[in-house]
C-alpha cells in the first residue's frame, strides 16, 4: 500500500478532497462500457444477454428465466448450517428494516385544512445479486428483505450464470432466494442485467422494474447510472471501499485483518487506513504482509491494496482525520479508536459506520442486521445506504374544506397574480363564485 502524507499542510475541501485516493480511470472506463451494454439489450434483448453470457461468464444454451425445480432443487440441498445462518440473517435484518418505514402522519394545518405523509411502495422491484469472483448469498437477504418490508409486491432478481454449475445461478443464491418466496428469478449478469431489468425482456416474460437496486462491481454501478431516469436506483453500490481510522493503541492486526477482508472481494477494491501514528501504520504495514501473502485470494488482495484506490494515509491529529474521512466518505467507515462511540458524531459521511474494534464490517456483510448495500465512490456524501426506504415513495395527501380554502383564497390569487399565472387564481375564485 502507497504511502499518502499530508502531515504539516493546510488543506482546502477542495484540496482534501483532491487528495482521496480514487482509481477514477477504472471508473471512466466502466462508465462508457456499461452504457454500450446497457444500450444493446435494450436493443436486442434476449439475444444480446446470451452473447454477454457467453463473453463474460463462458455459459451458452442455459435457461435465463429460472424454473421452478432450480430454487427447489437448491434449497432442499443446501447446507444446514449456511441455511440457518441465511434465516437467522433474514430475521435480523427484517428487524432493521422495520425501523426504517415511517408512520403515516397527519399534520392539521388549521381549521379543516390537513396533509397526510404517507410512503407508498414501488409495485416492481428488480435486485441485482453477484456472482462472478464472490457469489453473494447474503446480498439476497440485504436487497429482498428490505423491499417487502416496505411492502412491494413483486421482486424479480437477476445473478450470472456460472459455468461451474452447468449455466444455473449459484445454489446458495438460489435457496437464499427460496427462502425469501422470491420466484422469479433470472441467470444474467453485470450490466446487461441492470439493462434487463430496467427495460425488460419480452422473450422472457420479464416486465421492467420500477426500482433496481443491489451491488455488484464498476460496471454495474455504471449499468444503474446509464439507466437512472427511466427506472430508480439506489445508490451506485460499485467496488467495495474500507477506510479505518486508527489511533496509536489501535490493534494493527486488527486492522490488518480487516482491511484484507474488503481486498479480497475485487481487485477493484479499496482499502485506507487513516492515522497520525506513523509507528501504528508501520506496523500495520507488516501485518498486511503477512497475512495478505497467505490469504486464500492473496493475488487479488495484492492486486487491491497496490492499486491507485488504496493508501496508508498520515495525518497530524484527529480533525484532520475527520477531514479526510467525510471528504472520501467510504462506503464503510470503522473507528478503530478509543474514544470512538463519542468520536462518531464528527464522522458524518460514510454509508455505515463500524465502531470500536469489535465491530468489523464482515459483521455488518452478514450479521449485523445492518445492510450492506452501501454507496461506494464518495455518494455516501449525499446518498444512503439500501434501505426499506430505497422502495418507498414519499406522498402529500391534502384535504381543504371550503372554509379553510376561504381563509387562505386572498393569498392564493396575489401570488397567482404577481406570477403572471391569472388561471390559478380563477380555479379558487371559482369555487366562490355565482353559477347563476
Amino acid at each position: 500500500m502507497r504511502t499518502i502524507d499530508l502531515r504539516g499542510r493546510e488543506l482546502s475541501a477542495a484540496a482534501m478532497l483532491a487528495a482521496v485516493p480514487r482509481a477514477a480511470q477504472a471508473r471512466a472506463e466502466a462508465l462508457d462500457t456499461a452504457a454500450r451494454i446497457v444500450d444493446d439489450v435494450h436493443r436486442r434483448g434476449e439475444e444480446s444477454l446470451r452473447e454477454q453470457a457467453e463473453r463474460f461468464d463462458g455459459v451458452s444454451g442455459h435457461d435465463i428465466r429460472v424454473p421452478a425445480e432450480h430454487l427447489a432443487d437448491a434449497l432442499d440441498s443446501v447446507d444446514p448450517r449456511v441455511r440457518a445462518a441465511l434465516e437467522t440473517a433474514i430475521e435480523r435484518v427484517r428487524r432493521g428494516s422495520a425501523a426504517q418505514v415511517p408512520a403515516v402522519r397527519a399534520t392539521e394545518i388549521g381549521p379543516g385544512a390537513r396533509i397526510v405523509q404517507r410512503w407508498q411502495p414501488v409495485d416492481r422491484v428488480g435486485v441485482y445479486i453477484p456472482g462472478g469472483k464472490a457469489a453473494l448469498a447474503s446480498s439476497v437477504v440485504m436487497n429482498v428483505v428490505p423491499a417487502q418490508v416496505a411492502g412491494v409486491s413483486r421482486i424479480a432478481l437477476a445473478s450470472p450464470a456460472q459455468s461451474a454449475h452447468g449455466g444455473r445461478i449459484d445454489p446458495t443464491i438460489l435457496a437464499a432466494a427460496a427462502l425469501l418466496g422470491v420466484d422469479e428469478v433470472y441467470a444474467m449478469g453485470g450490466a446487461g442485467a441492470i439493462g434487463a431489468l430496467a427495460w425488460g425482456v419480452e422473450s422472457l416474460g420479464l416486465d421492467p422494474v420500477d426500482v433496481v437496486a443491489g451491488p455488484g462491481n464498476n460496471y454495474v454501478a455504471s449499468a444503474k447510472r446509464a439507466v437512472a431516469g427511466i427506472v430508480g436506483t439506489d445508490s451506485e453500490a460499485g467496488a467495495t471501499e474500507i477506510l479505518i481510522v486508527a489511533d496509536a493503541n489501535a490493534d494493527p492486526l486488527l486492522i490488518a485483518a480487516d482491511l484484507i477482508s474488503q481486498a479480497e472481494h475485487d481487485e477493484q477494491a479499496s482499502a485506507v487506513l487513516v492515522t497520525d501514528s506513523r509507528q501504528l501504520a508501520e506496523r500495520v504495514a507488516g501485518e498486511v504482509a503477512t497475512l495478505a501473502a497467505r490469504t486464500r485470494h492473496s493475488e487479488r488482495v495484492a492486486v487491491a491494496l497496490g492499486g491507485p484506490q488504496s493508501a496508508v494515509v498520515l495525518v497530524d491529529d484527529r480533525a484532520m482525520a475527520v477531514a479526510f474521512s467525510n471528504a472520501y466518505a467510504p462506503e464503510h467507515l470503522e473507528l478503530h479508536l478509543a474514544d470512538a462511540e463519542s468520536a462518531a458524531d464528527s464522522f458524518t459521511s460514510a454509508g455505515a459506520v463500524f465502531l470500536g474494534d469489535q465491530t468489523p464490517v464482515s459483521l455488518g456483510d452478514y450479521m449485523a442486521g445492518s445492510n450492506h448495500v452501501l454507496p461506494t465512490g464518495g455518494q455516501a456524501r449525499y446518498a444512503p445506504g439500501l434501505g426499506a426506504y430505497t422502495f418507498l415513495r414519499p406522498q402529500q395527501v391534502i384535504s381543504y374544506d371550503r372554509e379553510a380554502l376561504a381563509l387562505v383564497r386572498e393569498g392564493v390569487v396575489a401570488l397567482a397574480e404577481v406570477e403572471g399565472l391569472p388561471a390559478h387564481g380563477e380555479a379558487v375564485e371559482a369555487r366562490f363564485g355565482d353559477r347563476g
